[in-house]
């Protein structure tokens, strides 16, 4: 029987770091991935606010922190957990099954991260792969030389407009506001390097014929409509939680479904904490690691 006294649900960031911090506690522990550890931190073009790398990629980064982990905790990759349940069984609280096994734990961290928001408009899920994409490092050398529409204004969007502008494409970006949300810096990095923007203009529709060729955009002052003509469009627009298994727990969510934790990373629900981008909070890379640290120090605390 498979019996462990942590389980981390997730193996981004936040979900290695927890790993790294609960087997050096000396508890028994185990990471499960849906996919490859790394979550989309994998995507991530480059970082310039990671404590000690001046700059670094989300990929690289994450192969690190893996081999590091792996020197601390088991981690199984490319096994997703479909159910917790609560228990009372000989000291176990959490009973996991997964499409490949069950494991029972004592506590249990919630690391299940998030995946990309789409814009819900015809034409993206029909192009999905054939032009639209929602990752610049894994697409991006497709549209060299080719013109692309970024959509977005936050740190993902602007990161990943200067990444493929650095590859050699063409990049147009549209933001529904009237100016960016993103960092200081990355916003002066786009005027630098004189990468088009069009604001207060939403994506309308996506057309093509067997790949995308053009997106129809509306003026959000002025509702009018036209046509540009482009060979892919990137989506930025944010994030939604992977709340599925905290709600089979009861675990509290606010409104817009993100896990709610205190200063010691608990849910409301006992032997139960969340990290990362499925909680409250901000969406960073150096943030979802020290949340990782403190939930694993809580459960250990917690199981002594």
């Amino acid at each position: 029987m498979n019996k462990y006294d942590i389980i981390i649900v997730g193996g981004g960031p936040g979900g290695l770091t927890a790993g790294i911090y609960a087997g050096r506690q000396g508890t028994k522990n185990l990471i499960i991935d849906k996919d490859l550890a790394g979550g989309i931190g994998r995507e991530v073009p480059e970082m310039e606010n990671y404590p000690g790398y001046e700059s670094i990629s989300g990929l690289k980064l994450v192969e690190i922190m893996k081999t590091q982990a792996e020197k601390n905790i088991e981690i199984h990759e490319f096994e997703n957990v479909e159910s917790i349940e609560k228990i009372n069984e000989n000291g176990y609280n959490f009973i996991l099954k997964t499409n490949k096994n069950e494991y029972f734990t004592k506590t249990v961290i919630l690391a299940t991260g998030s995946s990309h928001s789409h814009l819900n408009v015809t034409g993206e899920e029909e192009y999905l792969g054939k032009g639209v994409s929602y990752c610049a490092t894994c697409d991006g050398l497709f549209f060299q030389d080719q013109n692309i529409i970024m959509v977005g204004g936050g740190n993902s969007a602007l990161q990943e407009a200067i990444y493929l502008n650095n590859l050699g494409c063409n990049v147009t970006i549209i933001h529904r506001r009237d100016e960016f949300r993103a960092q200081k810096h990355l916003q002066d990095i786009i005027k630098n390097e004189n990468i088009n923007v069009i604001y207060n203009a939403t994506i309308e529709e996506i057309k093509g014929n067997m790949l995308v060729e053009s997106v129809i955009i509306k003026d959000t002052k002025t509702n009018q409509t036209k046509e540009i003509p482009t060979n892919g469009v990137f989506i930025s627009i944010g994030y939604k939680p992977h709340n599925k298994l905290a709600q089979q727990l009861n675990v509290d969510l606010n409104e817009t479904g993100h896990i709610i934790v205190d200063k010691e990373q608990k849910t409301n629900i006992e032997y139960v904490y969340a990290i990362g981008d499925v909680c409250v909070g901000l969406k960073q890379w150096v943030v979802a690691c020290g949340e990782g640290a403190i939930a694993a120090t809580s459960a250990y605390q917690d199981l002594n």
